[in-house]
């Protein structure tokens, strides 16, 4: 849209403030034309006794046929309004834009420009905060089928392969009770955090897998919900499979470079108490580890649209790093806020229905929960397991379409707005003659 667009008001007054009467002149209504009967006065009869008004007009008149008698109006029309100099911001006459629309507010039928094209979860226009999480919504709505399938498939899969490693596995290992024992030697503290690692690392790296997963089929799904198109899980796994092993990549690349980049900043300090200034290396560690955080966060929202486009534009890690990058550049902070309002609602979902199974399993689990309390987890009880098991896998379910379906609306989002996605979605959805108007633009591009 242009600066200054050629609206109008219909209608202009002459200059000078009079109006034309009916046959084009500017005389007012209200004053008899005295200047013809006074000329047709024969003289001598009284025409040296009456004084004659002066007249109120100027001897200067415009010639005949400048002005124009306006156009009739047809029985019962409404006239037009009169001119608001200025309105709108723009001074001076103005003619309404291509189309016939004009600000709104203005009378005559006129209003803004035709709602945008939804062909599906999502219209086709730059999005809100609150239509992305909607969109993200719909979409699990709207195909749930599909959704809630890949998203229970992937997090029962996950949740049972943690169970069986913590109940066969890790509780055998761990050995957490030396954290708890002031007499314990620094071997056994040792042992204890080497196992404690391994066990939260084995953990994490499950879910990390089932997360990829989740996230690579449900951004094929999203994807065509935009379009109006449903998918099966088959069509959606076949689209996301050979795209699989880079997003593994770019996830463990992200993992590595967060971590790298914390321990660069808490190293300093850690050397620092290990020369003996014990102090001065907790205050040098904290701070570091403040500053690492903060260059942390703001390296990961730059590269937070590198998964939707590693999928979608079917590019490699190096060239999704670099597309996110300039997708993210001049709306950092409207990114961050989005996702980590994404992040908020997730986790209190996630919450709201895992706190109460995790109870529930301690409760009828060996010692009930304060016997989980006191041991910390360390040994935990088959019951408790698959209980809290289940818990997991129920918000995984809703959590798994929330959270990718917000980073890949948000990254369409993105592209409407620099690039003018939509004019392709809409021909993508089979819209006749979507963006083929000589100039057309997206709104906010």
């Amino acid at each position: 849209m242009k600066d200054t667009p050629g609206w109008a008001s219909p209608g202009s007054a002459p200059s000078g403030g009079q109006e034309p009467d009916q046959q084009g002149s500017a005389q007012p209504t209200d004053q008899p034309d005295r200047t013809g009967a006074d000329q047709a006065q024969p003289a001598g009869q009284g025409g040296a006794d009456q004084v004659q008004p002066p007249s109120k007009w100027s001897k200067e008149q415009p010639p005949p046929a400048q002005w124009s008698a306006p156009t009739p109006q047809a029985p019962g029309q409404t006239p037009p309004p009169p001119p608001v100099p200025g309105w709108g911001g723009h001074p001076g006459p103005q003619q309404p834009g291509p189309g016939g629309y004009g600000p709104p507010g203005r009378g005559g039928g006129w209003g803004g420009p035709p709602p945008a094209a939804k062909p599906g979860v999502i219209p086709l226009r730059p999005l809100g905060i609150g239509e992305i999480l909607d969109g993200a919504v719909s979409t699990m709505r709207t195909h749930w089928r599909t959704v809630l399938g890949i998203s229970l498939a992937v997090a029962v899969v996950t949740q049972i392969a943690v169970i069986l490693l913590q109940g066969l596995v890790l509780n055998d290992a761990a050995s957490s009770d030396a954290l708890n024992d002031p007499t314990a030697t620094p071997g056994e503290l040792g042992r204890a955090l080497g196992d404690t690692l391994v066990s939260t690392s084995v953990v994490m790296v499950i879910s990390l897998l089932g997360t990829i997963i989740a996230t690579a089929l449900l951004t094929t799904v999203t994807s065509r919900a935009v379009l109006g198109r449903s998918v099966t899980t088959a069509e959606a796994w076949r689209d996301a499979r050979p795209q699989l092993f880079r997003l593994g990549g770019l996830t463990v690349l992200l993992l590595v470079i967060a971590a790298l980049i914390m321990a660069v900043g808490v190293l300093p300090g850690v050397l620092l108490a290990a020369v003996g200034s014990a102090g001065g290396g907790v205050l040098l560690a904290v701070l570091g580890g403040l500053g690492a955080f903060v260059v942390t966060v703001w390296l990961m929202i730059r590269f937070s649209l590198a998964s939707p486009a590693l999928m979608l534009e079917k590019q490699g890690v190096r060239k999704s790093l670099g597309r996110s990058v300039k997708l993210v550049r001049g709306s950092w902070w409207r990114v961050l806020g989005i996702q980590l309002l994404a992040a908020i609602i997730a986790y209190v979902v996630a919450s709201i229905v895992v706190i109460p199974f995790s109870f529930a399993g301690a409760a009828l689990d060996g010692d009930g929960i304060s016997g989980l309390i006191t041991t910390g987890g360390a040994a935990l009880g088959w019951t408790y397991l698959v209980i809290s098991g289940v818990g997991a896998v129920i918000g995984s379910t809703l959590t798994f379409p929330i959270s990718a379906g917000v980073t890949v609306l948000l990254y369409i989002d993105q592209r409407i707005r620099r690039e003018a996605l939509d004019l392709e979605l809409g021909r993508a959805a089979g819209l006749q003659g979507y963006g083929d108007a000589p100039g057309a633009t997206t709104p906010g591009s």
